[in-house]
């Protein structure tokens, strides 16, 4: 891992968001729950999880958007996570405003972030797949509905928290590969690629992988007072598990939320469960992990059993959590601009080029939707807004962070934390795609390539670790 980098050129600071001091005393918790169904009415839907689109008509379970809104009197803060692939940043801002129209919640304490999922309605223009415009007017209001009710759920609660474990479902899926073997693509801005994405089982050309996972299953819990569970909010570090093609599912996220309140309902029965009870998966910091072992070729697993598996990791460690009634609660944002790669009128004309010349006009290759992106790309702006989020729940920490960060990142972030544990919230207000490490763009390979859905500097990594950084260090001062 390379040392942390202190001196960032190309970050320039928007704002920090506020100054708020709290009473000396933290004031008592309160925390409201929703979950509204936001699977599409009109059908097909174009879904964009692959490099071509998908257009599904078939619901194999539903999708929801997942709300847990906390109040310590003075302040309230949102937490939205819903089953999307990816929220384009632009969206993203539009869903907040119509939260705050709708709830008087400030922008600046609402936090959005996708599942990651691979199988919901397009929000995004990614590689080949655009967007789908009638989902897009249906959302909105779904999602600023599930904050209006939650904020109506607000009931005094404690809090506590936990990190369980779960290493069979999180892997490298990047390798370092032999020289000259590793894919390539003319049109992705690198050259001589050494790494691969997903290169198969036990390919001879793959070296080793090239960074570590974070295998923790993050718990925050909150009951009521007699000790009813009203929420559970997770987090873990693998990518979608998937599911067959062609039909909608909320993926192992789903499962994870279905599970958790089965499991501690049969821990506690349903009587002394609140009616509110809302268990949440989000997406923590997966850009180079998935739940495939390639050095495994015997290793079995799905949707399912990856929703079971970090359920159950969850539980292990939620029976003994120590809970809390009063806690410091904070929220500090900052908002950032990072430059963007943006193709030269070269290769932009190069790209054009090659499109005016496919067979039939039609793209069947990856270097084909490359192309095509490069084209798009031709009057990129030179930079992109990036919102950043750090929130303290008493010695918890968390960081909105935007885009799919990687294993090392998300490590290093939770190592240089003033709060233990802290937990990294990846795809959250607005997705700016992969954010490698300097040393991991060097490598090249498929989450490094330049297209419109990924396309921050290679520098972008270093700013949004400092920043995430900055902003819990903040908040370890009592005051954002």
């Amino acid at each position: 891992m390379l040392g942390f980098q202190f001196l960032i050129v190309g970050l320039v600071a928007f704002s920090v968001v506020s100054t708020i001091f709290h009473a000396t005393e933290p004031q008592p918790l309160q925390a409201g729950t929703a979950m509204i169904d936001i699977t599409p009415k009109t059908f097909p839907v174009v879904v964009n999880g692959d490099f071509f689109p998908q257009y599904v008509e078939t619901v194999q379970d539903p999708l929801h958007v997942r709300c847990l809104v906390l109040s310590d009197g003075d302040m309230q803060i949102a937490l939205v996570v819903i089953d999307t692939c990816v929220i384009p940043f632009d969206f993203c801002e539009r869903m907040k405003e119509e939260i705050v129209a709708k709830t008087g919640i400030p922008k600046n304490r609402i936090m959005i972030s996708s599942t990651h999922c691979h199988s919901a309605p397009s929000l995004a223009d990614v590689h080949a797949s655009e967007a789908d415009h009638p989902y897009m007017d249906f959302l909105p209001g779904q999602v600023a509905d599930a904050v209006v009710e939650a904020k109506k759920n607000l009931t005094p609660v404690k809090v506590g928290w936990a990190v369980g474990n779960d290493p069979n479902n999180v892997y490298c899926r990047r390798f370092l590969m032999k020289e000259g073997t590793a894919m390539t693509n003319p049109f992705s801005g690198k050259t001589n690629d050494r790494a691969m994405m997903n290169p198969g089982f036990s390919n001879p050309d793959m070296i080793a992988r090239t960074g570590p996972v974070d295998t923790a299953v993050s718990v925050l819990s909150f009951v009521t007072p007699d000790g009813k569970p009203v929420a559970v909010f997770a987090n873990y570090s693998t990518h979608y598990a998937g599911v067959r093609e062609g039909v909608l599912s909320g993926d192992y996220f789903g499962v994870f939320s279905q599970q958790i309140k089965e499991m501690i309902t049969e821990k506690v029965g349903r009587e002394n469960m609140s009616v509110q009870f809302v268990g949440m998966m989000s997406n923590g910091t997966s850009g180079d992990a998935n739940c495939i072992d390639f050095l495994n070729p015997d290793r079995r697993f799905d949707y399912l059993s990856v929703g079971r598996d970090t359920a159950q990791a969850a539980m292990t460690v939620w029976p003994n959590i120590e809970y809390f009634d009063r806690v410091p609660l904070e929220m500090a944002e900052k908002r950032i601009t990072i430059a963007n790669r943006v193709p030269t009128l070269e290769e932009v004309r190069v790209a054009r080029e090659h499109l005016d010349n496919l067979p039939g006009g039609m793209m069947q290759s990856v270097a084909d939707i490359y192309a095509m992106n490069v084209a798009g790309m031709a009057d990129w702006p030179k930079s992109s807004e990036v919102v950043m989020q750090a929130i303290r729940i008493g010695e918890l920490g968390i960081t909105a962070l935007p885009g799919e960060i990687y294993g090392s990142t998300g490590l290093e972030i939770k190592a240089r934390s003033p709060f233990l544990p802290t937990i990294n919230i990846g795809l959250a207000n607005g997705n700016f795609g992969y954010v490698p490490p300097q040393e991991q763009h060097a490598l090249g390979g498929y989450t490094t390539w330049r297209t419109r859905y990924s396309c921050l500097e290679a520098d972008a990594e270093p700013i949004i670790k400092a920043t995430a950084i900055e902003l819990l260090k903040s908040l370890d001062d009592g005051r954002v």
